[in-house]
């Protein structure tokens, strides 16, 4: 106890013990005289007495039960040098993880000084292969934080374990601007590395590894050889960790360093790497460097660090192996880098670009881009063109991560069958011959070369047929909104809006008339207090339903990353979905479960609610759950607005009448749903009317007549 006095804690930290957003701390800072006072830190990053903070907290029911992972984040708090100790217990955690369940259980009711013991002895291989851990140092002060690392790892998993120590270990490293490549768009990179006949390369090298995101994606992809080098200490040790917990089976070796400076893998050949390098790092070692023998392509400018990065990749590639590299989008276009550019394209190294839509990854602001390389095989024939992409121009841009990996691997995959007659989709994909790419500027935007220079590629007779389905499309979505919208007679009420006796969801649950359920990590309570059901044995085989699935009306897409250990809920036909966060001037959705979604797996971010049907309508209930004076009354947070469904009400009215209403909701969400289609419809017409007759594949209307 005396430890955890003394423990200081930042408005971050309070917001993961609240479940709150940061804006809501904020607000409590300004708005609650007796908010704590700061007990340490600055006047723009204030720390607080754990002890003073959860008492408030307490006092005003905003204090969730105690959950292990809370309790690590407290021990690592409280104890000094919290990120030196949480990078010692990475080898406690991969020694704990490895044991079964009977064992782990056990080892949590051990003594201190047992427990000290089983962790020298059970850590002294463990931390030889973890960089920055030159042997097991577990001293008695450390029994508290091990205990608690041990029951975090039994009752959230390991993967969650390694997410409270990585948030211990980022503070206390600086290492502000680094970030994990996004598991969808790593998956994407990953499977660029496959060859034509579906092959996968055995050995995946990244250079800068960070947490090893594109690494763990090359292991599920079937490479069998890892190896990462990253120039923050926590981050490769993180990698290491994550790495042996993911794939077991895999030789895996991860050092600390920096790459480019100090190549821990110099000499190396290798069948692939991946790689998301530094973002806009201009202390590359430009001077140090600067007769390497790795700028078989230039020596790269000093405001050019990309550059280093795609050629530290080639010098690694065994010929005709290949990279992937996410890159900023302005090395495609940079006067500083044409030189370099050119001669990439010139020998046959630079095989593909591909440009991603906002958000695809840190910085989320920018549109990134994928470029893929291949050693120069001195004996074959260089290629004659450069396959560019544009997956941000087409219909995918609000991060449809299904829709972009088919866009970009199918065209990837035509283009990798048959590089001379590849002919490209117009204005997304082109192959485009390496002299239209070797002017002055030597500019490799993908959608400064597709929408200008792809009319060889156009078919007039495909494009025709494209455009008199997209009209049939078009057609039939316009006579179902136009049958939807038929309906305009709503009689009002009478001389008041009508006044109900309502109920929360809250005093709904206790009477047994829904139950509410949401993917959290296995057999723990929610702050709503409903107990989540345990994860099925085995997950292959089904769809995830993502809450942007539920926004954008679309199937189950199924690439949300889940937590380790998740539990699952299993959607039911009669279901009630509604998304759990919004952005501010956004409207709540929520809506019966469609039948291809019955068997589907919930996604984090959503509330299912499951009614009693003997006493309430599906879609009345849906359609009182996103009322927006409902979700305003039951929402905290600024920006991002997190729902508490216990809070919202519903009307308590007999079955027939809800049934009217739930008729009239279900009305309004098709005609909502009709909409949509007709817009996508049009806006699909319209572009590739545009393109053709741009391009010269189509004709006006009355063309040639007298």
């Amino acid at each position: 106890m005396n430890q955890q006095a003394s423990a200081l804690v930042t408005a971050a930290d309070i917001s993961r013990l609240a479940g709150v957003t940061r804006a809501t701390v904020s607000n409590w800072r300004r708005r609650h005289p007796d908010f704590p006072a700061p007990a340490g830190g600055t006047d723009t990053s204030p720390t607080y007495d754990v002890n003073a903070v959860r008492a408030w907290l307490s006092a005003r029911g905003q204090l969730p039960d105690d959950t292990p992972a809370d309790e690590l984040r407290t021990a690592l708090r409280s104890h000094p040098g919290g990120g030196e100790l949480a990078l010692r217990l990475l080898p406690a955690l991969l020694a704990v993880a490895r044991l079964d369940r009977r064992k782990r259980d056990a080892l949590a009711e051990l003594p201190d000084d047992a427990l000290l013991r089983w962790a020298r002895s059970a850590t002294a291989d463990e931390a030889d292969d973890i960089p920055g851990i030159d042997g097991p140092a577990y001293s008695t002060d450390m029994a508290g934080p091990l205990r608690a690392l041990v029951r975090c790892v039994v009752v959230d998993g390991a993967e969650a374990a390694t997410d409270v120590l990585a948030e211990r270990l980022l503070e206390d490293t600086g290492g502000t601007g680094t970030y994990r490549t996004p598991r969808p768009l790593a998956d994407l990179m990953a499977r660029l590395l496959t060859d034509s006949t579906g092959g996968f390369p055995v050995s995946v090298l990244d250079p800068a590894c960070g947490t090893g995101s594109l690494l763990t994606a090359a292991a599920s992809a079937g490479a069998t050889e890892l190896r990462g080098q990253d120039i923050l200490i926590a981050q490769a040790a993180q990698a290491a960790v994550r790495l042996r917990l993911s794939t077991s089976e895999a030789v895996i070796s991860v050092r600390a360093g920096d790459s480019l400076r100090s190549d821990a893998f110099k000499g190396l050949t290798t069948f692939a790497v991946l790689c998301n390098p530094p973002y806009g790092v201009r202390d590359w070692g430009h001077e140090d460097l600067a007769y390497d023998q790795r700028w078989a392509y230039g020596v790269p400018p000093k405001g050019e660090p990309e550059l280093a990065w795609v050629q530290h990749s080639l010098a690694h590639l065994a010929p005709g192996g290949r990279s992937v590299l996410l890159m900023p989008p302005a090395v495609a276009e940079r006067t500083a880098g044409r030189r370099i550019r050119a001669q990439l394209v010139r020998d046959g190294a630079l095989r593909a670009v591909v440009s991603l839509p906002q958000g695809a990854a840190t910085p989320l602001h920018v549109g990134l881009h994928l470029w893929v390389l291949e050693r120069p095989d001195p004996q074959a024939e260089p290629p004659g063109t450069v396959l560019l992409v544009d997956a941000a121009a087409s219909k995918n841009r609000d991060l449809d991560w299904a829709a972009i990996d088919d866009t970009v691997l199918s065209a990837w995959r035509l283009y990798l069958a048959d590089r001379d007659g590849f002919t490209g989709t117009p204005g997304i994909a082109s192959a485009v011959p390496i002299t239209d790419l070797l002017n002055e500027a030597v500019d490799l935007t993908p959608a400064r070369h597709i929408r200008t220079a792809s009319r060889q590629a156009l078919r007039p007779a495909l494009l025709a047929q494209q455009a008199s389905e997209l009209y049939d499309q078009l057609h039939q979505a316009a006579r179902d909104l136009t049958a939807l919208s038929a309906e305009g007679d709503w009689p009002p009420a009478d001389d008041r809006p009508r006044d109900w006796r309502t109920a929360t969801v809250a005093d709904l649950l206790r009477g047994g008339a829904l139950s509410l359920l949401r993917t959290a990590p296995a057999g723990r309570r929610t702050r709503s207090g409903e107990l989540l059901p345990q994860p099925e044995p085995e997950l292959g085989g089904r769809p995830t339903l993502t809450a942007t699935d539920v926004v954008k009306h679309r199937p189950a897409s199924g690439t949300e990353d889940l937590p380790t250990g998740a539990a699952l809920p299993l959607i039911q036909g009669s279901d009630v979905l509604l998304t759990e966060t919004l952005r501010v001037g956004h409207s709540p959705v929520a809506r019966v479960v469609e039948p291809g979604e019955t068997g589907c797996f919930l996604g984090p971010h959503l509330l299912l609610f499951r009614p009693d049907q003997r006493r309430l309508d599906p879609w009345f209930l849906a359609g009182f759950l996103a009322a927006e004076q409902n979700v305003n009354a039951a929402a905290t947070g600024t920006s991002i607005i997190r729902v508490d469904p216990r809070r919202l009400r519903i009307p308590l009215l007999p079955l027939a009448e809800q049934q009217r209403y739930g008729a009239a909701f279900r009305h309004l969400h098709e005609l909502r749903t009709a909409a949509r289609r007709a817009d996508q419809a049009a806006e699909d017409v319209t572009r590739l009317l545009s393109i053709g007759l741009t391009g010269g594949a189509l004709l006006p209307h009355g063309h040639g007549s007298a």
